[in-house]
């Protein structure tokens, strides 16, 4: 059965952590020793504990000269790299200003400028390129207008759409007042003509024929003189 996996990570028991340092620092000073040892290598391993004790391997007679040699093969890489990276960006910009200046060559062309020096192939292709461009810039400009005018025509639609919904609202708030006028003043002239047609009667005490019935003999009378022969009694003479 072989050994589990050992999880990396820090040891909570004290005393196991101490174990294993022991254990894993003599294992790894081994290493060093025959590293050193079987590839003709120079190691130098340098072991602080976690109490602050140093432990060390060095597999030249002195642990400073492979410091030295470290110290000075880094020293040497750090120098050399400046160089390189400033060359680097020298190329990068000599790019970039050929490129700037060449944008700058195209763009006067473009306006009509600068046009001397140019063969008839050059200014063949500076004219397409006007002419597509003019393509584009009117078809973008045809889609703006007609994006616009969509636009406007919805809301076109949508203001007429709430004018027939106001218009339909105001002829039935006026058809309803319509009715309510009408169905008021069938009522008022019925009760109009029933105080017409059936007067109340006078209960006051009255002597003699009514004034009504006396009227009409009077009036009866009139009609008689007015007809020919002067009266009623000339049809008996």
């Amino acid at each position: 059965m072989g050994r589990g996996k050992v999880e990396m990570r820090r040891i909570e028991n004290k005393i196991s952590r101490q174990v294993t340092f022991a254990k894993r620092r003599n294992g790894l000073l081994k290493k060093a020793y025959e590293l050193s040892l079987l590839c003709d290598a120079e190691v130098a391993l340098i072991i602080f504990s976690g109490r602050g004790r140093l432990f060390e391997f060095s597999s030249s007679s002195c642990m400073y000269k492979t410091l030295e040699r470290y110290r000075t093969c880094n020293s040497n890489s750090q120098e050399a790299t400046p160089p390189l990276e400033s060359e680097i960006n020298y190329q990068e910009y000599l790019k970039l200003k050929t490129r700037v200046e060449f944008l700058q060559s195209s763009q006067r062309n473009i306006l009509g400028e600068d046009l001397g020096p140019l063969s008839m192939k050059e200014l063949d292709q500076i004219e397409n390129q006007i002419d597509a461009s003019l393509k584009h810039i009117r078809s973008k400009r045809n889609q703006v207008l007609l994006d616009q005018l969509f636009e406007l025509k919805s809301k076109e639609q949508e203001l007429q759409d709430e004018n027939n919904d106001l218009r339909k609202k105001l002829q039935d708030t006026t058809s309803c007042c319509g009715e309510n006028a009408v169905h008021m003043s069938w009522q008022d002239g019925g009760q109009c003509s029933s105080r017409v047609l059936h007067p109340e009667h006078d209960t006051s005490m009255q002597i003699g024929y009514p004034r009504a019935y006396m009227d009409q003999l009077n009036n009866r009378d009139h009609v008689a003189c007015e007809r020919p022969g002067g009266g009623s009694s000339a049809g008996w003479i």
